[in-house]
């Protein structure tokens, strides 16, 4: 019995040695693959580099030879209720191009020919719709303090409806007629006839009430403008501090400044909607054409390089298993 602890010692100085072993034939593993790909990269060392030169100069060539993409991009935002009517124009377009649909951009003016290699897509703006997000999360915070539903559903909507996104419309294309072509298709955009004939109506709105205001305002001037003319004539007609009116003769003049300025207000507010909304989509920014920038292994100069040393590899890697495989065949016969 008193010798248990000195053979369990032992037998735990054993298995360390062994782990030790272990973790030294791993390093010495390790160490002879990397030697092994260094000597294979030494023997190997001028087909790489020339390989490497070769695609360098191949893909420096064709960057004059081929022609780079370009982009517009228009950002846009949608008046009324048109969002989802630009977004599916947009898949309309889209759909038209890969279908090469020639009496489609016939009616808008553009040859069938020069829609090769022409792309059109949609997204919103990132900001806008984080501020949206937010807003729908205060939504939903909302509800859990409310008895139903029906009042968060109507808060919601409220929110979307008031909530006017900008879009981002990218055409990609190859040529000099990509900028002429973008305009047209904006063109055809904003050509809905329903969103239009709403546009008009609003605008006719917008202008009676404009109107109205106006005359309104020269009301209250001409109202302000006779009681002063009364209140002097009272003045002078009194003893000094002793001016005394009837109910009737009473006017509450700040109110009616008020008043005057919350119509300036409504007629400023009119103007900016008359000047905004004039089509479905109301144009912010349309961008001029810039090439698409490509990522490092996008561009030729360096993609062509890159793929051809990774057939060399591969082609060595086919090569090295074809040997083995002969080998083990041989010793199988």
């Amino acid at each position: 019995m008193a010798d248990q602890p000195v053979n369990q010692n032992t037998s735990d100085e054993i298995d360390l040695g062994q782990l030790f072993q272990m973790i030294g034939k791993g390093f010495n593993k390790l160490g002879n693959f990397f030697l092994l790909v260094f000597l294979y990269l030494k023997n190997n060392a001028i087909i790489l580099i020339s390989l490497a030169v070769i695609g360098a100069l191949i893909g420096f060539g064709l960057k004059f030879i081929t022609e780079d993409k370009k982009q517009i991009d228009v950002i846009v935002k949608p008046n009324l209720e048109s969002k989802d009517y630009l977004y599916d124009v947009v898949e309309e377009i889209d759909a038209n191009l890969k279908d090469r649909n020639e009496t489609f951009f016939n009616e808008m003016g553009i040859a069938i020919d020069d829609t090769k290699g022409f792309q059109i897509s949609i997204e919103p703006v990132k900001d806008d719709v984080k501020n949206t997000d937010k807003e729908l999360e205060y939504l939903q915070v909302l509800q859990k303090f409310e008895g139903t539903d029906l009042i968060a559903d109507v808060l919601r909507q409220e929110v979307l409806k008031n909530t006017e996104l900008h879009h981002r419309i990218s055409f990609s294309f190859k040529g000099d007629k990509g900028n002429e072509m973008a305009k047209k298709m904006m063109e055809y955009i904003n050509s809905n006839g329903y969103f239009n004939d709403l546009i008009a109506v609003q605008t006719m709105n917008s202008l009676e009430t404009i109107e109205r205001n106006e005359r309104s305002i020269a009301q209250i001037d001409t109202l302000i403008a006779n009681y002063s003319k009364k209140l002097n004539r009272e003045q002078q007609g009194t003893d000094i501090g002793k001016i005394v009116f009837d109910n009737e003769d009473r006017l509450n003049i700040g109110s009616l400044l008020g008043l005057k300025n919350r119509m300036i207000g409504e007629i400023q507010l009119e103007r900016i909607e008359l000047k905004s909304k004039t089509t479905p989509l109301s144009i912010v920014n349309f961008g001029k054409p810039h090439k698409t920038s490509k990522p490092l292994f996008g561009k030729k100069i360096v993609f062509i390089p890159t793929l051809l040393i990774s057939l060399f590899f591969l082609l060595s890697f086919l090569k090295y298993l074809n040997k083995k495989s002969s080998q083990i065949e041989k010793k199988a016969h």
